[in-house]
């Protein structure tokens, strides 16, 4: 990954603290990483970001944390 990409933290992640999902952009995907991890990049599209995020508010994946 480019050194030129803007990473932006999520607002529920405290600011400068530890444990802060990370969301971009670049050439035309969305780019994901963790904070305390920045070499492990997660690249996906638009549409599949959209796709996840429905089905976290649906409820789809509240079985894998009860």
């Amino acid at each position: 990954m480019s050194a030129s990409i803007q990473w932006q933290k999520s607002s529920f992640s405290g600011g400068d603290g530890p444990n802060c999902v990370e969301v971009a952009q670049h050439e035309g995907d969305i780019v994901m990483r963790e904070s305390d991890s920045p070499e492990s990049v997660i690249v996906t599209s638009r549409d599949n970001l959209a796709a996840f995020i429905a089905g976290v508010k649906a409820g789809e994946f509240d079985h894998l944390i009860a």
